[in-house]
């Protein structure tokens, strides 16, 4: 038996839980920008939060998505719904408040890397041109 098959669902798990319980916490128990934050990230988690909608709806694209990954459903959907997330990320953490870009670096790896696990799923959705018109 071979370890190597078993990587692809250990990762699917690595990237997928966090995101239910990041997702849980903040729907159930939001989060506060820690001390110390810059503060223009803090006036942009502040707008985001002040919003009264953005929290609630990113902790539900976290929640959604990670369960679709860990159950190992429509994951090409959840990569879709996620990856605005990890994007905004990416650029928070790059431009904003650096400490937490190497998490976030990680996390997008395994988006990519799934991604390209499901790349069929995607492949329409490449082409330049449709078929039919």
């Amino acid at each position: 038996m071979s370890i190597a098959r078993h990587i692809p669902t250990v990762l699917r798990f690595i990237y997928g839980i966090p995101l239910v319980l990041f997702g849980a916490m903040d729907l159930f128990h939001p989060m506060t920008p820690p001390p110390g934050m810059p503060a223009a990230a803090l006036h942009f988690s502040q707008a985001l939060g002040e919003s009264g909608y953005m929290m609630p709806m990113i902790g539900i694209v976290l929640l959604v998505g990670g369960v679709l990954v860990v159950a190992n459903r429509f994951v090409p959907l959840a990569l879709l719904l996620l990856a605005p997330f990890w994007v905004n990320s990416a650029l928070f953490h790059t431009f904003l408040e650096r400490s937490g870009l190497p998490m976030v670096a990680v996390f997008v790896a395994l988006e990519l890397y799934m991604a390209w696990q499901h790349r069929g799923a995607f492949a329409a959705v490449l082409k330049a041109r449709n078929p039919t018109t």
